[in-house]
């Protein structure tokens, strides 16, 4: 089992970092192969709708998007943690889950994922509920925990008080895996899921 972590905070050390250290302890504990990628502090700028991800396998903009894009592929959960900038994550990781989902055309059905907000106070519900919405989307069942993932912390370290916000990763953690490891068995067993042809419309027609 492989998982992907990206810590969407700018401060490599910070309490979304601690976080996310310890649902990689957890995953790791249960067997699970992690690797963290940094990105909140990367000039990654927004997608443009250019199309041209249809044409080259890729995003036209070869940055940290391109990077991770083969990462995103060969792993079987993806994890994102973000601090909370005005109830919402942080723009620069939103960019790159922006483009990191629609320019990579490999099927994402039943890779697992999961997001952690880091707040000082408030904004964790609305920034959680953000984040889960790339994996909806993309047919990527979410991983529960023991309550909403949120963490909080105001300078860095701090997190470390929040007793409860890190059990609850660590319950995330242990969830990830049996899920990945479930999926795992479902598959060899009995493949994934039918796919119909993609019905697309808007709202004019």
């Amino acid at each position: 089992m492989k998982a992907l972590l990206i810590n969407g905070s700018p401060r490599a050390a910070g309490n979304t970092a601690l976080a996310l250290e310890t649902l990689r302890t957890t995953l790791v504990s249960e067997g699970v192969e992690t690797e963290l990628v940094q990105v909140g502090q990367l000039p990654i700028r927004g997608c443009v709708a250019c199309g041209q991800c249809a044409r080259l396998g890729r995003c036209t903009f070869d940055d940290a998007v391109n990077a991770v894009a083969p990462k995103f592929e060969a792993a079987d959960g993806l994890f994102v943690g973000t601090p909370v900038y005005y109830a919402s994550a942080n723009a620069t990781v939103v960019a790159f889950l922006d483009r990191l989902f629609y320019s990579t055309g490999f099927d994402k059905t039943m890779k697992v994922g999961a997001a952690i907000a880091v707040a000082r106070r408030g904004g964790c519900s609305a920034t959680f509920d953000e984040l889960n919405k790339y994996f909806t989307i993309a047919g990527m069942p979410v991983v529960s925990s023991q309550y909403w993932n949120a963490v909080h912390g105001r300078t860095p370290g701090e997190a470390a008080q929040d007793l409860e916000g890190l059990q609850t990763i660590r319950a995330l953690g242990r969830n990830a895996a049996f899920l990945m490891k479930s999926i795992a068995l479902g598959r060899e067993a009995f493949g994934l899921p039918e796919k119909e042809k993609r019905v697309s419309t808007h709202f004019i027609r």
